[in-house]
């Protein structure tokens, strides 16, 4: 659980403000609103305090309840009317801190479920390291990009030793036997002079 130290720092400022001036004899000017007055301040004391903390959404609100809305803003009220600073204790001025106390809440509630909600489709929805992603080009097809190749180019000589496979019988040999066959098919038939002679002597031996 990790403390975020900006709205820590700003709650006790503001506690500290509140309290002052709501527990010493410090009266305020009479054309401000005090109902409006309790209600502001109790909405940046619990949107302050809810922040704090960094931890689920229930656990926050949980305890800016306990804290802001029970402790601050209905104890301080009774705590003001023991103290001897001549102020007298106004129901109303409960119900203004529980106002805004909860307007504080919802309001922080609501936008933290849509902070965790963004950060979750971001977790679902990141680009995987490595797999191809359309909208940047990546493993698009040469049709698809317009981009064709008129033809496919040579293995190099690196290549084909790379993917040369040693169980494979090696085509040299089966080319070395082709040839000889054929030079011997080449030495078996008979030239066409050689044929002509042949047929020669055997008109004039029949004459």
């Amino acid at each position: 659980m990790r403390i975020r130290l900006p709205f820590a720092g700003a709650f006790l400022f503001f506690v500290a403000t509140a309290g002052y001036a709501g527990l010493s004899s410090l009266q305020v000017d009479s054309r401000i609103n005090d109902k409006v007055l309790h209600f502001v301040t109790f909405f940046i004391l619990t949107t302050c305090f809810y922040w704090i903390l960094d931890t689920s959404r229930r656990r926050s609100l949980n305890f800016t309840l306990l804290v802001c809305t029970g402790l601050l803003g209905v104890g301080s009220e009774f705590l003001q009317w023991f103290l001897p600073n001549g102020r007298e204790f106004d129901v109303y001025d409960i119900v203004a801190n529980i106002a805004g106390s909860l307007a504080a809440i919802g309001l922080s509630t609501w936008y933290h479920m849509r902070m965790l909600e963004r950060k979750r489709l971001a977790k679902h929805y990141q680009v995987v390291p490595g797999e191809e992603d359309v909208e940047l080009g990546e493993g698009v097809g040469a049709q698809d990009s317009g981009v064709v190749t008129a033809t496919a180019a040579a293995p190099t000589l690196d290549e084909e030793v790379e993917h040369w496979d040693e169980n494979l019988e090696d085509g040299w040999e089966e080319d070395e036997h082709t040839a000889d066959s054929a030079e011997g098919e080449g030495l078996k038939t008979p030239s066409a002079s050689s044929a002509g002679e042949i047929e020669g002597e055997h008109k004039i031996r029949s004459d």
